[in-house]
């Protein structure tokens, strides 16, 4: 009869134990899930922007304000912590309202009273402006931040006859502007718009040759379409394939025909059919 209460003594003795692992085990994972939450809700004060900010603008006391931003999703990069820090600084970079002011879009203070443009231009790379028209400019919708492909038009060397042709493609456009330009027969000075692209030193001696030959003309591409595609150009001949086309051989009685001079093009314009003569390209 006396082993059964060593027993119970012994169970009762390891029934506190494993209860005591138990409750420490317990704290533990509460104190644990305590900290995460902690630290999912805890923020800290710093400088938003309080209105757009546009590329360029040396910011001013009402255009940031103070937050409480969570501090699980506060940028890598520094923020600040005080409007007198941002203040009187400017951005290299578009800030949207309620965006965190970050040294990485702002001109670096040794670099004040600088240019802008020259703390946008990736390592190795170079800003390069060119002359537009603009229609060639896509009709003013051309901004900084856009991807364009170049195309230039000029005279093939072997005949003089016009070819167009993409010459540089997936181009990001650093900023727009106009420049006075007289050209030769002007009677006055013409307002020109200007691109400056973001190009290799490579592509800018292609551009720099382009920019002497022809026509500059860009082509505005989609947000996130930075696809390559090879062409061969376009001539005259290429764009009139597929034409109703009547030949008129050219020459005499008796002589052998020689290879027609000219190309006839039908044009249907509802009842009315019309023709237009065409001289042939040779190649």
């Amino acid at each position: 009869m006396e082993a059964k209460p060593r027993t119970v003594l012994i169970i009762g003795i390891l029934a506190v134990v494993v209860a005591g692992i138990a409750s420490i085990s317990l704290y533990k994972y509460l104190k644990g899930q305590e900290a995460m939450v902690k630290g999912a809700v805890a923020t800290e004060s710093i400088v938003v922007a309080a209105v757009e900010i546009p590329v360029g603008n040396v910011i001013k006391p009402d255009q940031v304000k103070m937050v409480n931003w969570p501090k699980s999703a506060t940028p890598a990069t520094q923020t600040f912590s005080s409007a007198e820090q941002v203040t009187g600084r400017t951005a290299i970079d578009r800030y949207t309202p309620g965006e965190p002011i970050i040294e990485a879009k702002l001109v670096p203070k040794e670099g004040q009273g600088g240019s802008v443009l020259t703390y946008k231009i990736p390592d190795s790379h170079r800003a390069m402006t060119v002359a537009v028209d603009q229609v060639s400019g896509v009709a003013g919708f051309i901004s900084p931040g856009n991807i364009v492909d170049i195309v230039l038009t000029t005279q093939q060397e072997n005949n003089q006859k016009p070819i167009s042709k993409i010459v540089l493609q997936n181009v990001p456009v650093l900023a727009t502007g106009q420049v006075m330009s007289q050209q030769k027969g002007d009677e006055k000075p013409q307002i020109v718009p200007t691109v400056t692209m973001d190009v290799t030193p490579e592509d800018a001696e292609k551009l720099a040759i382009a920019s002497t030959q022809g026509r500059l003309q860009l082509i505005l591409k989609r947000v996130g379409d930075m696809k390559v595609v090879k062409t061969t150009g376009a001539t005259v001949k290429k764009v009139l394939v597929g034409a109703i086309v009547k030949t008129k051989v050219i020459g005499s009685k008796g002589e052998k025909p020689e290879k027609p001079e000219t190309f006839t093009v039908e044009i249907l314009r509802g009842n009315q059919k019309t023709e237009k003569s065409f001289a042939v390209e040779k190649q």
